[in-house]
């Protein structure tokens, strides 16, 4: 029998699912998401020894049939609706970790605004906001 994942479980398989999306996890994606689970209050409690075999946990879902429509269910089921934006927030700082979100990346972010149930102006100033966190000066080079 299957456990249940845990709220932080769920999290990990969403970035685990966003880094995959173009189907190439890059390094700069898998370096945000352990920057994420160290720093982020979300992952209060979380054993970082564990990343690894939450994210092959992840990957054999991945595999199976419907797998990402599998783990957003997990997601959506196990991580309570009031961190549902949060969630949100977590999958877009993957999506930009290589500065570049790819059009399928930003499909499956549409996917998981939809079946986290997420106003659009809600998903709209978290996509704002990660634009804004990983800008950098030379963005802005006098001419």
């Amino acid at each position: 029998m299957t456990m249940k994942p845990s709220p932080h479980e769920a999290l990990i398989y969403l970035m685990v699912v966003m880094s995959a999306a173009d189907r190439d996890m890059t390094d700069a994606e898998l370096g945000r998401i352990g920057s994420v689970i160290r720093t982020l209050p979300v992952f209060d409690g979380f054993d970082e020894n564990r990343i690894i075999d939450v994210a092959r946990q992840c990957q054999q879902i991945l595999q199976q049939d419907n797998g990402p429509d599998r783990v957003l269910d997990i997601v959506r089921d196990n991580v309570p609706a009031e961190l549902h934006d949060t969630a949100y927030a977590l999958a877009v700082e993957v999506a930009a970790a290589d500065l570049y979100v790819e059009p399928e990346e930003r499909h499956m972010l549409q996917v998981v605004r939809s079946r986290l149930g997420l106003e659009h102006l809600v998903a709209v100033a978290i996509e704002r906001a990660a634009r804004a966190r990983h800008r950098s000066l030379p963005d802005f080079k006098r001419t």
